[in-house]
């Protein structure tokens, strides 16, 4: 996993486009005081690097009546089962997220279910029938904070 180095100006690029994906090149350049044709280069080369993985729409769960957000930890009966368990929770579509952690948990999900019986059905039929020792869940009831990667500009390497 290689690292690189990003100067001022793709920091600046990186800020305002986390901000809105939608924003348009040529204010881009106008805030970082370059040509448009500067921004799309750099833009091509951030991509290129897989810096930038492309754009997206952003859907609110709830709007579409997803209304309980959980996260659950789990435990694997054999934590040899990882893959197969990681190829049978990408199957289920109520599941956004899936993480190898550190800690008391082998995995950690995150999903969207309609409610809470939706969300105990998802555990009871879905979850527990994958060879899994036990879960432990929580509920969010608001995502307080939400945003992409801080870009921030480390002054001490220059």
């Amino acid at each position: 996993m290689g690292h690189h180095q990003l100067d001022t100006l793709d920091e600046q690029i990186l800020q305002l486009i986390a901000d809105n994906a939608r924003i348009p090149f040529l204010e881009v350049a106008r805030a970082c005081n370059v040509s448009g044709a500067a921004i799309h280069q750099r833009i091509q080369k951030l991509t290129n690097l897989g810096i930038l993985k492309g754009s997206e729409y952003v859907i609110d769960p709830e709007k579409i009546g997803y209304e309980t957000c959980a996260y659950i930890g789990i435990y694997l009966k054999d934590p040899a089962t990882f893959d197969a368990v990681t190829k049978a929770l990408e199957a289920i579509p109520e599941i956004v997220e899936c993480h190898f952690t550190t800690g008391k948990y082998d995995m950690f999900i995150k999903l969207y279910a309609r409610n809470n019986h939706h969300l105990l059905s998802i555990i009871h039929d879905k979850l527990q029938p994958l060879g899994l020792s036990r879960t432990e869940t929580l509920i969010s009831f608001h995502e307080a904070i939400k945003r992409q990667m801080p870009i921030v500009i480390d002054d001490e390497d220059e």
